[in-house]
């Protein structure tokens, strides 16, 4: 059975290591780490998923800026990362389901993704230029992707600009 739920110090070299097993790099779990000692960091929307008191995955949500003529805080999923033997497993499902329901509760916007529109469609998550949000990198229109939380308007419109933590993912 999978337990979600909120990561802690001593989480941090088990979600580093899911994350290089699962990308197969390092630029995930630096991203995590300069996300964590920012401004942009929700300790709340930064969970794990355990089997048997082992991690076996993880996800982030932080503050990102939507420009427009103000700039407003929404907020952005990456990374998510499940182990490779425990991929395809529902795990991955389970934490954005619950991320989801955390950033609704806590009275969030709007959550944007760039990501596999297979798996990211499911939980509500659509082209952002539906939205008339305009993704910051050059990327096909459906890898780009926002879902609406209870709080969202029509209004809300723009540039999304990412901190500068993810300059090197």
């Amino acid at each position: 059975m999978v337990n979600i739920r909120r990561e802690t110090l001593a989480d941090y070299p088990a979600i580093a290591e899911v994350n290089r097993l699962a990308f197969g790099q390092e630029n995930e779990a630096n991203l995590i780490d300069k996300i964590r000692h920012s401004d942009r960091y929700i300790p709340e929307l930064s969970l794990v998923a355990e089997i048997d008191n082992l991690i076996v995955g993880q996800i982030l949500f932080s503050y990102i800026d939507l420009v427009n003529t103000e700039t407003l805080q929404v907020i952005g999923l990456a990374p998510l990362a499940v182990h490779p033997q425990f991929q395809r497993q529902g795990i991955g499902s389970a934490l954005v389901k619950a991320g989801l329901k955390i950033a609704d509760v806590r009275g969030q916007i709007l959550v944007i993704v760039l990501g596999h529109p297979h798996f990211y469609n499911r939980f509500g998550f659509q082209p952002s230029v539906i939205y008339q949000i305009e993704s910051p990198f050059p990327v096909p229109d459906d890898v780009f992707m926002v879902k609406p939380l209870q709080n969202y308007q029509q209004k809300y419109t723009g540039k999304v600009v990412y901190p500068p933590a993810f300059n090197e993912v």
